[in-house]
């Protein structure tokens, strides 16, 4: 006899509900808090009372989230958060700004993408790691370093991905705006772009959740303030838990700001995500 909840819950596809979604999500959050907690009690070893993970290595999950105090008074959070991301915007702006025209181009033009092809082929292969010594080299340990590091790793993918996104568009659109008479600056203008951006915009989206991680690299080698720098500080001077709090809050700020590009992406695009 079949148990049709047990069933539904591993048919192949079946669209989950989004209170089975939420319910999911929180059992793994719950487990993963629970295993944190165990490993990091005085309740094991001979005696029981040592830790399966010690102290310094690992915090509980009360000494991490009780140092927050401390992180957000002394080592003044909020204005290295806030560093970290107006150097994000920089660079990646900066990234976006060439790399989206670029990726027009090359998406509309066949020879363009050929002759952009051994550029964008690098930039995307290049471990992330080596541009730290080479722009060091080129732009030295200041400002401009961190922000031409993000905008090297970065304009690579967004050229590939609008490329991409402007490939996609179906032929028979552009076809129609031939028949009707539109030229090809008309067909570039109003028709390619148009139904590429929304395409261009997601990609921009997840890209700079990425961008916002590389900058840790490049603030972990030399900075006066920024994320990476806390990182840096607490993994050597300590308190140790200050680092597992970072990646705590890098995740919340990474999420917050993916929630806010989503919600203005469907806004500006609402003939693809339509209107709510």
């Amino acid at each position: 006899m079949k148990i049709p909840l047990f069933a539904d819950f591993f048919q192949i596809r079946k669209e989950a509900s989004l209170w089975e979604k939420a319910l999911m999500a929180s059992a793994c959050i719950g487990l993963l808090f629970l295993v944190w907690y165990v490993a990091t009690q005085e309740w094991w070893g001979p005696n029981g009372n040592e830790r399966a993970m010690d102290a310094v290595t690992l915090g509980s999950p009360g000494e991490v989230f009780g140092s927050f105090g401390s992180l957000w008074m002394e080592r003044a959070l909020l204005r290295n958060l806030l560093a970290s991301l107006w150097r994000v915007g920089q660079g990646f702006g900066l990234a976006a700004l060439i790399g989206v025209p670029l990726g027009i181009l090359c998406g509309a033009f066949t020879r363009i993408d050929a002759f952009f092809a051994p550029v964008s082929l690098f930039g995307r292969n290049v471990p992330v790691a080596a541009l730290v010594p080479v722009t060091l080299a080129f732009f030295g340990m200041g400002e401009l370093q961190k922000v031409m590091f993000l905008f090297i790793a970065c304009v690579a993918f967004v050229m590939f991905d609008t490329a991409r996104a402007v490939v996609a568009v179906r032929g028979d659109y552009l076809d129609t705006a031939y028949t009707l008479g539109a030229n090809r600056c008309q067909v570039l203008s109003k028709v390619i772009i148009p139904l590429a951006m929304p395409d261009v915009f997601n990609s921009l989206r997840l890209l700079f959740g990425v961008a916002f991680g590389y900058i840790i690299l490049a603030e972990a080698i030399d900075a006066e303030l920024g994320i990476g720098k806390l990182i840096m500080m607490s993994q050597r001077r300590g308190p140790r838990e200050h680092v597992y709090l970072m990646l705590f809050i890098i995740t919340l700020v990474a999420f917050l700001l993916d929630r806010a590009l989503f919600a203005l992406q469907k806004t500006l695009f609402s003939y693809r995500y339509g209107r709510s």
